[in-house]
Order: structure tokens, then C-alpha cells, then sequence
């Protein structure tokens, strides 16, 4: 899991979004941001983090919060999920996993007695200054507008 805390400075990346444009941390220097990890498109879960997102997103524009989504989906697949379920926010393909790693989420993990390596769901709360403000290890899917409004408050 990840070794990042509050306070280390972000790690920087460029990655492609579902449309194929680049976005770059450093573009929102200045800004609060929520970069959330999630393992995978058009699951229970995954898709029960994004809609609450979704539904709470006028209330994290309101405190300046940019929301970010990260997964190893493909653009096309983001696109079919942000239409599906009309996500009003990026979410970025790191296919090479290039984004994640430099997060450190990516490692073993169980489900129904198999191990395997994936995604640990994760938030990194980002301050103005590009720092770590908070983590938030297994975010509440449900209710994770709330979490992240609560941690920036």
C-alpha cells in the first residue's frame, strides 16, 4: 500500500483522459483536488463511488474541490461509463499504470479466498500547494463526497 502521507508533496504525471487530452497535476496547482483510484469501470462498487461523486459534485465545486478519477480502464471504457452514467468529471486511463505506481496502490490483494495484484481503492486529498492534505484508504462508496467535503473543511 502506499507509503504517500499527509504532507509529501504530490507526486507529479501527465496521463490521458477519456477524450484522449492530456492532464497534468500541475495544471491545477492552486486548486484543491480529489484523485480518487478505483480497480475498474461498471462494477458495484466503482460505480456506486463514482454517482455519489456525481450527485454531491455541485457541493465539491462549491469548496473549489476538482475531482479526479484514476483507473487502469482504457479511454473508451471511460467514455462508456461517463455516459452511462453522466459523470461530470475526468477520469484518467493509466493503462501502463504509470500514475498509480507513482501512488503506490497498486499490490496484492484478496477476494473470495484468491490473491491477486490490483488496485487499492484510494483518495489523495491535494492542497493548494500541490501537497498531500490526506489519504483516505478505502473510501466509504456510498458516501464519499462526504468524506473527502469533511477531510478539506
Amino acid at each position: 500500500m502506499t507509503n504517500l502521507q499527509k504532507g509529501d508533496v504530490a507526486p507529479t504525471f501527465k496521463a490521458k483522459d477519456q477524450n484522449g487530452k492530456e492532464i497534468s497535476l500541475s495544471n491545477y496547482k492552486g486548486r484543491k483536488v480529489a484523485l480518487y483510484f478505483y480497480p475498474k469501470d461498471m462494477t458495484p462498487g466503482c460505480t456506486n463511488q463514482a454517482c455519489n461523486l456525481r450527485d454531491n459534485f455541485a457541493g465539491l465545486e462549491k469548496e473549489g474541490v476538482i475531482v479526479l478519477g484514476v483507473s487502469p480502464d482504457a479511454e473508451a471504457r471511460h467514455q462508456k461509463f461517463i455516459e452511462k452514467y453522466d459523470l461530470p468529471f475526468p477520469l484518467i486511463a493509466d493503462t501502463d499504470h504509470e500514475v498509480i505506481n507513482a501512488y503506490g496502490i497498486w499490490g496484492p490483494k484478496k477476494f473470495m479466498g484468491k490473491e491477486y495484484d490490483g488496485l487499492h481503492r484510494t483518495t489523495f486529498l491535494i492542497n493548494e500547494e500541490g501537497k498531500i492534505h490526506d489519504v483516505i484508504k478505502k473510501p466509504k462508496t456510498k458516501a464519499h463526497a462526504e468524506e473527502i467535503l469533511e477531510s478539506f473543511k
